[in-house]
């Protein structure tokens, strides 16, 4: 009897303490699923798929992909309880027809201990028999009931499993179907940005020698020491109209390298050479090394000694070593050797003269820059440069007069990466904005760190740009986004070559394509990686509403249709207005 009665409680405890699956989860999983179909639907009709909200439609799969796991496992926990019902079940079964068969059989005597009890001599011997029989058929009919219940429970478990399995498998292949549809909209939209990529790559190719020749033009200086003019600083100047647009650039050409004027900063804040040029160049080690017959061929100069020509170097303004930045041009004297040491095979080839490679004046510079070769002099026939502890090479030391606060590698800027260049924000501590950069970079006393390149004798020698100018650009931009065959149409209206479409023709085709042009522009606004230091978006705002542009989209369509010889010279550029 006890033994039954432990049986009973103990699978009527089991099915209790492990609790089904809540009907809410199921339900749940499959509300978040029919809210994904929904958001992919609305996308898909938009027929422009945003690649940071796949992305996140992503993780919500993903999401969704794990609760449906966690459901498996909660269903296979059931099914294994399931399986041990089924296994006592016959038990039970057996036991319950066993019971039943003492339930009739006690019952009978139970009826006929009512008869011995009104026969019976003896009351209090009948009485006992009586209550015993009694108890027996109670215990029977409890017994019967509650393994009814332990049976039909285990019937009723086994139909909602069911029904759960039917469910999930239902889920399942929906998350199946959406995984598949989603790695479909990411592949659309990795192609649509490839198809968008290539319209403007298309441009590109068709007015790289314009845009080429423009730039040649602004007198871009890529060494410190040059004497051209370069860029002006327009923000203090009146261009002689109001709601004025300047596109201002930080830094000029390629950034990869010694930054000569963060070297100059560095050295003014104490740095030592050896310091300066560990900052811009990754896992070197500085040390002599011999060149071929300790001379270096140099174009038109026949072969000269190498301590000559590291003094007739006209890289770095020699009136530095007066003001504060010696240390800056004894890392450029190390620069130098290094660049020309690998750029001739340590004296075997020549090197040109110009910007193209680096510059020689021919002659000795003398002064402070004389002192400053004869301090990190090796020998007659060596010079001090440095080393890749990476690849054990004599590095070719690039550098340039401003890189605006950061410095890229080689990579980044022209492929093929070399492991002594490197990413890096150039600046006495950290910048987090436009603002904290002017205050913080190496190189902020530069007068090519921030400017507006370019200019026009009509706007008092300004860059200033005019808002239907800026209108103009934009429009420019969507008409090719609409229809790539539009792009040798957009060259500059000022300076027409071919078939240049004026800002009335490219309006007019917007609107036969349903497109709003924009004649006016209220703001324009950047969206920066400060960190990493690249210009992501410009958001226009005007009369047709809003528009955000990929930084380099819109950099290279305004190098190729802005007037004049206006100009973004880098990848982080901002706007400023008066």
């Amino acid at each position: 009897m006890k033994r039954v009665l432990f049986l009973c409680s103990f699978f009527f405890l089991f099915f209790f303490l492990v609790s089904p699956l809540r009907a809410d989860q199921l339900d749940d999983v499959t509300k978040q699923l029919d809210d994904l179909k929904k958001t992919f639907s609305e996308l898909n009709k938009a027929n422009q798929t945003n690649e940071n909200q796949l992305q996140g439609l992503q993780k919500k799969l993903d999401s969704i992909k794990s609760q449906v796991a966690i459901l498996e496992g909660e269903i296979e926990k059931k099914q294994a309880q399931v399986t041990e019902g089924e296994k006592a079940f016959a038990a039970q079964q057996k036991l319950l027809n066993q019971r039943a068969k003492s339930y009739y059989k006690n019952m009978g005597k139970n009826s006929f201990s009512i008869v011995n009890l009104l026969l019976s001599e003896n009351i209090s011997e009948s009485l006992k028999n009586y209550f015993y029989q009694k108890t027996l058929v109670d215990e029977d009919r409890k017994a019967i009931i509650r393994i009814a219940v332990f049976i039909k429970e285990v019937e009723d478990k086994k139909k909602v499993l069911e029904a759960e399995r039917t469910q999930l498998a239902s889920v399942k292949a929906e998350v199946d179907k959406q995984s598949t549809f989603l790695a479909g909209e990411v592949s659309k939209s990795k192609k649509y940005l490839g198809e968008l990529q290539s319209k403007i790559a298309s441009l590109t190719t068709q007015q790289q020698s314009i845009i080429a020749g423009r730039q040649a033009g602004l007198n871009l200086p890529r060494s410190a020491g040059t004497s051209l003019g370069g860029c002006v600083d327009d923000r203090n100047v009146d261009p002689g109209f109001g709601n004025a647009f300047a596109f201002f650039s930080y830094g000029s050409v390629h950034r990869v390298g010694m930054n000569q004027f963060g070297a100059y900063g560095r050295a003014k804040a104490g740095q030592n050479y050896e310091t300066i040029l560990n900052a811009y160049y990754n896992n070197v080690k500085i040390e002599c090394r011999d060149f071929q017959n300790g001379k270096v061929k140099v174009q038109g100069y026949g072969e000269v000694s190498i301590n000559d020509y590291l003094k007739g170097i006209g890289e770095m303004p020699e009136s530095w070593g007066n003001s504060g930045g010696y240390e800056a041009l004894k890392a450029q004297v190390v620069a130098a050797a290094s660049f020309a040491y690998a750029y001739t095979g340590g004296g075997n080839s020549e090197i040109c003269t110009t910007q193209d490679c680096q510059v020689y004046l021919g002659n000795n510079k003398g002064g402070k820059w004389e002192a400053a070769v004869n301090d990190v002099r090796c020998g007659d026939n060596s010079a001090r440069v440095m080393v890749s502890n990476d690849t054990g090479e004599v590095i070719k030391a690039w550098y340039a007069s401003t890189h605006g606060g950061y410095e890229w590698t080689s990579g980044e800027i022209w492929g093929g990466n070399k492991p002594w260049t490197k990413h890096m924000q150039d600046t006495s501590s950290g910048a987090g904005s436009f603002a904290e950069l002017n205050e913080r970079a190496w190189d902020r006393d530069s007068p090519w760190f921030y400017c507006d390149w370019g200019s026009r004798p009509e706007n008092n020698k300004t860059a200033w740009m005019k808002g239907e100018e800026i209108a103009d650009i934009v429009n420019v931009i969507l008409l090719v986004r609409a229809d790539s065959s539009a792009s040798p149409h957009v060259g500059q209206p000022d300076k027409p070559t071919g078939d240049t479409w004026n800002q009335e023709k490219i309006k007019s085709e917007l609107r036969a394509k349903n497109i709003t042009p924009f004649n006016s522009v209220s703001s324009v606004s950047i969206n920066a990686d400060i960190g990493y230091g690249k210009t992501n978006g410009v958001t226009i705002q005007g009369d047709a509403g809003s528009q955000t542009f990929d930084g380099k989209e819109f950099k290279d369509f305004f190098n190729v249709r802005a007037p004049a010889n206006l100009q973004i010279v880098s990848q982080l550029f901002n706007v400023e207005r008066r």
